[in-house]
């Protein structure tokens, strides 16, 4: 009997079966084995098989042995374990930026990477989270087009949007096309960035990734090197609450004692702390002086207090007589 084209695959299927069907608890048996590779029309003996096996281990597959009535074989070490998968499971399902239909294309692709016995607990996880997500769905190629630009060292232009109560796309400054030079991608308060330089504003800027369209990549080489030879991400976050845009300036925080765990969560234990009494210390920080920080203060209902500049303070006293104002 002539051979199917199937039989020349042997190998590789013995590795997706054993990957898709067996894991620790479920072994599986040599004939259910090559009855399985006979549904792939791949004929099989033991013999056979047993060499193909010891063929794989050689090559680096950990497929394990059970010996006994109720053995048989199973896929040992994975890519990545159940505890790791449900781990990045939990970041797609919880991220903002990644909306509904990528999450679950995405879970499905992790799904196929553990036995089907397992993937029965990543897909419970799947409705465990009700999390805001994004209605555009073409971020996940827009973070590609960035990356690419920024390998090739060019310029981007793109426009920006925001939607209206109907929900609509409104673009910004009637469809004015932006163009800067990415330099780099951050997650910040669940949401994708890019942070880049404005060469026309001289300046930094970053823009909601998930707000972009139509980007297109450049010809032009990328401005503002010298700007991002020495820039920290992680303090660019720090400085800026919620990424709201704006110029960071110097100021003077006083913390009760208590607190000093809050400070240094949100700006890093680098900092320089002068005691003022027996319950307040004073930090100076680095920060945008804007809403989103105005509400970071203001939820700790006192016992973190703005003390300079007298332009900050000001600014903050200002909101909170609005915001009095305000309340029926």
């Amino acid at each position: 009997m002539a051979k199917s084209e199937n039989q020349k695959l042997k190998l590789l299927y013995i590795v997706d079966i054993l990957e898709k069907e067996s894991d620790e608890e479920h072994p599986m048996a040599m004939q259910t084995l090559i009855d399985r590779l006979a549904e792939f029309d791949i004929k099989a003996e033991r013999k056979s098989v047993y060499n193909d096996i010891d063929c794989l281990c050689t090559f680096g597959y950990d497929i394990i042995h059970i010996a006994g009535k109720n053995g048989g074989y199973y896929m040992g070490s994975r890519r990545f374990s159940l505890p790791e998968l449900k781990l990045l499971v939990d970041a797609v399902q919880s991220s903002k930026f990644i909306t509904v239909k990528k999450s679950r294309e995405l879970i499905s692709k992790l799904s196929d990477m553990v036995s089907r016995y397992d993937a029965g607990h990543l897909n419970r996880q799947v409705d465990v989270f009700n999390r805001v997500k994004t209605m555009n769905e073409s971020i996940y190629y827009n973070v590609d087009y960035l990356h690419r630009a920024m390998n090739n060292n060019h310029e981007i232009t793109f426009k920006y949007f925001d939607l209206n109560y109907k929900k609509e796309k409104v673009l910004r400054h009637e469809g004015r096309i932006y163009r800067v030079s990415p330099w780099s991608l951050c997650w910040d308060d669940e949401n994708y960035y890019l942070i880049s330089y404005d060469d026309e504003m001289s300046q930094i800027r970053h823009f909601r990734v998930d707000k972009m369209t139509d980007i297109r990549e450049s010809k032009e080489m990328r401005k503002g090197k010298d700007v991002f030879s020495e820039f920290d991400r992680a303090d660019y976050s720090k400085q800026v609450f919620g990424m709201f845009s704006g110029k960071s300036e110097p100021v003077v925080l006083r913390c009760r004692k208590s607190l000093a765990h809050i400070l240094f969560d949100r700006f890093g234990s680098n900092l320089s702390v002068r005691s003022v009494d027996g319950e307040y210390f004073e930090v100076t920080v680095k920060i945008v002086a804007s809403r989103p920080f105005f509400s970071w203060v203001f939820q700790f209902g006192g016992d973190i207090n703005i003390v300079s500049p007298q332009a900050v303070i000001n600014e903050y006293k200002e909101l909170l007589v609005n915001v009095n104002n305000m309340i029926i």
